[in-house]
């Protein structure tokens, strides 16, 4: 149709001529195009030329399923597996993140797929969570940062992403259905940053909103989310789609903000559309803007619709490769024991090693172009290699098996393969607790008596407890879900190819129950209670000083870092300061004082020791990947804005920050910091709007006219506020409206009208 979306032209559509395409639809048709053609694809309009393009799950590699359906979701096109999300947030590596990014991109543009389906940035509330896996971080800076990075590379090859979930999905049990109750500046300070900044800095073409309700609103219907902040306050300009099967009530959720149901109900939701515009219940400009958001995808992803281009699949499996072993975190190395070097000393120990688990299970399984496992690898480098599985993948121990692996193991240095079976964590339903298989624990146990040194290898999505254990190892590598070349990846780690430069993006604990969040985890009767708050992941084990087995952050080397001259520059904020305005200059300088070449990650946290509100001990608030020669050292400067020093004030409802004390630690995790420092910031100080149960010192502080009558009125019964702290405490925390029962300095009314004033 001469008049219709011409695929080729698509992407250089104006919004006018998005507008006047949206005219020449039907009532009905505009309605189809707010439901899916079918499981992955968009519907079509073929009297106009509309296209149907595909989506399809991520985020760490492709999932096309051939023939479009649910039914085969087992069943997808190959393609290159890279490490999960967590392994890729403990690279601390935005720049190899955005390289993986464009390789997804050429994937999924290779294959004729419009948009990738993540990537997911839902905040580690607990370990427990059977998505961990998927998800990057328990801190928003680092997940955001990542994040961003990996959707710019993605959308660099013209395909889009879809970052998910929008918002608070932070668990598995009773997901479709679970209220999440979340203060407001606990959602703005910790489960909303990561979002913010991927939509701010990268524009994914579409935001998918998650299952559950928020404060007893479902994300896929909830105006304040979708619209008021996504689009209106954050100023997003793309479309939000549903997560597969999360709509409840299709008119509300466009009315909502929601502009495309995935895989849809049609035609049940496309005929209540039309019902409610026809009975005046929905507007239809409403109706229109989603429509315009879904062409405006179309059109976006024409270009890419009408030449996929190809990519080099050895090339990203070596990607692949280096990515794994930037994931790889040494928890451990007493007695330098890695790198390995004499290979008539190593044995390998456990099934991992020729059966690897790289990927979770669910919607995100790839099929991938090839699997290097850890023992062929080591013996592509080291001939014949000994090696004994020591147990099964199932639940069923063999006592056999590890006792071939303690007598091989005898004398030796054993490297045991041991992490969690695939059946452990998943989509679809949360772990109890995060603890290795008893027989792989065992088997340490018994290794450990025998053998000259123990190297454990893990393998695991989210974090496995360590101080059971701990004291059996000499050595604790942390692989997570390393993809498709996860085997090579840590080979060439523990051979010292490669020196390890991963760092934990989540705490490890030493006890489940030292996590806030375990004491409403996972809620009950379709409910969650966020009571913990702010604190989560380290901010909690630092506010309740827990020792942790493995700190945030925390990841060794080969070689050794030394950090010095730490130097401050603050400047004084003004009304005028702009959010994103530099207002605190961090320089430090980091030297390698060992004898290889290796990266160090220089983090650097904030804390506010005299803050008038509630402020966590320290919070992550910027990072550098740093690579180094031995004996080279490198100034670093670190720039941080005024948005990167400020709370969320609920009843300003806005970013505040308040003068006073900073304290800035810098270092290489949340509990290793060399370099501290405080500066005094100059800032306007906090008022809050008066009301009518502001406290009396409030009032007083704002309004010399009621400080002046509270000042005489308690002179006059004889009580001195300055001399009488303990009255004075009693008399300046009450609401006014209620001193005025007290003490009737005035009358309700007036106070009303000095409000109205």
């Amino acid at each position: 149709d001469d008049n219709g979306l011409d695929v080729d032209e698509g992407a250089n559509m104006t919004p006018a001529e998005i507008t006047d395409l949206i005219s020449q639809l039907t009532l009905e048709e505009k309605a189809s195009l707010c439901s899916g053609g079918d499981s992955w694809h968009l519907q079509t309009v073929e009297r106009l030329g509309i296209p149907g393009p595909m989506v399809t799950d991520g985020p760490h590699g492709l999932r096309k399923v051939a023939d479009g359906s649910m039914a085969g979701i087992y069943d997808s096109v190959p393609a290159t597996c890279f490490p999960t999300a967590a392994g890729l947030a403990s690279t601390w590596d935005p720049e190899l993140v955005h390289d993986i990014g464009v390789a997804l991109g050429e994937e999924t543009r290779a294959e004729s797929v419009s948009v990738l389906l993540g990537p997911g940035i839902n905040m580690k509330r607990s370990p427990l969570c059977g998505r961990n896996f998927e998800y990057f971080s328990e801190d928003p800076v680092l997940a955001g940062t990542l994040a961003t990075e990996l959707v710019r590379g993605i959308q660099s090859q013209g395909v889009g992403t879809s970052l998910k979930h929008f918002a608070a999905n932070n668990q598995e049990t009773d997901r479709l259905r679970v209220n999440a109750e979340i203060d407001e500046r606990t959602l703005r300070e910790i489960y909303l940053p990561a979002f913010e900044m991927v939509v701010k800095q990268a524009d994914p073409w579409t935001v998918m909103c998650s299952y559950n309700a928020i404060n007893g609103v479902y994300s896929s219907q909830n105006r304040w989310l979708l619209t008021e902040l996504l689009h209106e306050e954050w100023g997003y300009k793309g479309l939000v789609i549903s997560d597969w099967g999360a709509v409840v009530n299709r008119v509300e959720g466009l009315r909502a903000g929601l502009d495309l149901e995935m895989p849809g109900d049609a035609p049940r939701n496309d005929a209540r559309i039309v019902e409610a515009v026809r009975s005046g219940d929905l507007d239809e400009e409403i109706l229109d803007t989603a429509v315009a958001r879904i062409l405006s995808l179309i059109a976006r992803a024409s270009a890419a619709m009408a030449d996929p281009g190809s990519y080099d699949i050895e090339a990203h499996h070596q990607l692949a490769r280096r990515a794994a072993a930037a994931s790889v975190v040494l928890l451990k190395n007493d007695g330098d024991v890695l790198p390995l070097i004499d290979p008539d000393d190593v044995v390998v120990i456990g099934e991992f090693a020729r059966t690897p688990r790289y990927q979770g299970a669910g919607s995100s399984k790839v099929n991938p172009t090839r699997v290097d496992t850890a023992l062929d690898s080591l013996r592509q480098t080291w001939d014949d290699v000994p090696f004994a599985p020591g147990f099964t993948l199932t639940d069923h121990p063999d006592p056999q098996l590890a006792d071939e692996a303690v007598s091989l193991s005898r004398g030796k240095t054993a490297v045991l393969f041991l992490g969690l079976p695939a059946v452990a964590e998943s989509e679809g339903y949360d772990r109890t607790n995060t603890d290795l298989p008893t027989d792989q624990i065992d088997l340490l146990a018994r290794v450990r008596k025998v053998a000259s040194h123990t190297i454990v290898v893990l393998s695991n999505g989210s974090s496995v407890g360590t101080a059971e254990w701990d004291d059996q190892a000499d050595a604790i590598v942390e692989c997570w879900l390393g993809g498709q070349a996860s085997g090579s990846g840590v080979i060439d780690v523990l051979t010292g190819k490669v020196n390890p430069s991963g760092h934990l993006a989540e705490t490890i604990t030493r006890k489940l129950s030292d996590i806030p969040a375990q004491l409403n985890f996972p809620g009950e009767f379709q409910h969650v209670t966020y009571g913990e708050g702010r604190y989560i992941g380290y901010r909690g084990l630092d506010a309740t000083e827990r020792e942790v087995a493995y700190p945030f952050g925390h990841g060794l080397s080969y070689t050794t870092f030394a950090y010095c001259d730490l130097d401050l520059l603050v400047r004084p904020v003004s009304d005028e300061t702009a959010q994103d305005e530099t207002v605190l200059t961090v320089s430090f300088t980091v030297s390698n004082t060992g004898d290889r070449a290796g990266a160090t990650v220089p983090q650097v946290y904030l804390g506010f020791p005299d803050a008038t509100v509630d402020r966590c001990v320290r919070e992550l608030k910027a990072f550098l990947r740093v690579e180094l020669d031995p004996g080279e050292s490198r100034s670093i400067t670190i720039d941080l804005t005024r948005r990167d020093l400020s709370y969320w004030d609920i009843l300003l409802h806005s970013w505040t920050v308040e003068p006073g004390t900073l304290r800035v630690e810098v270092g290489i995790s949340s509990r290793d910091l060399p370099l501290t420092g405080e500066v005094i910031l100059d800032a306007p100080t906090v008022r809050h709007p008066l009301r009518r149960d502001s406290t009396v010192a409030e009032w007083m502080d704002a309004d010399e006219e009621f400080a002046a009558k509270v000042r005489r009125a308690t002179e006059q019964t004889g009580i001195d506020l300055d001399s009488d702290p303990t009255t004075a405490a009693f008399i300046l925390a009450m609401p006014a409206y209620k001193m005025l029962q007290m003490a009737p300095i005035m009358t309700p009314e007036e106070l009303d009208k000095m409000l109205g004033d």
